[in-house]
């Protein structure tokens, strides 16, 4: 694979990231995102980054990997914790270090950002290999269980 570089998405990325979505959804909970959600979703926090941020990993102009994070302000921590979603590979760049380099990216823009405390992410219980990855770049197990109750006036799943 040629050297990969890593930039912030953009609104023409807008396919790409609705499709590694769709893929991620699958591939790691068996579910199908409801599309026009999922790129109406993807559409505002390309737009408005007070939301979030994308970022790419591109290889000669194809997008190849993905990551995105939100913040949630820690009041136990006095700052933000950068929460980690919608992390994808695509499969036949995976074990070359993508997820690393995306990874390089948002760990050097909470280390420059002094109301950062801290990176998070939620992974799927079942999903062994990304607990192993998470891992092996120094995330740990804090205890916690996420819980959720969604709302009933969007369309979440197809």
């Amino acid at each position: 694979m040629s050297d990969f570089s890593i930039r912030k998405a953009v609104l023409s990325d807008l396919d790409t990231i609705v499709r590694f979505n769709q893929l991620l959804a699958s591939e790691t909970e068996d579910k199908r995102l409801d599309a026009d959600t999922l790129t109406a979703g993807v559409t505002r926090i390309l737009e408005d980054a007070g939301k979030g941020e994308y970022f790419v990993a591109v290889v000669d102009g194809q997008v190849i990997g993905q990551i995105m994070y939100t913040r949630e302000w820690s009041d136990w921590r006095n700052g933000d914790l950068l929460w980690l979603q919608s992390v994808y590979v695509h499969a036949d760049h995976r074990g070359q270090g993508v997820f690393g380099k995306l990874l390089a990216q948002l760990q050097q823009i909470a280390e420059s950002d002094p109301d950062v405390a801290g990176l998070r992410l939620y992974v799927e219980n079942d999903n062994a290999t990304a607990q192993e990855t998470y891992v092996k770049h120094g995330f740990d197990k804090p205890g916690y269980i996420v819980m959720e109750r969604l709302s009933s006036n969007v369309s979440h799943f197809a």
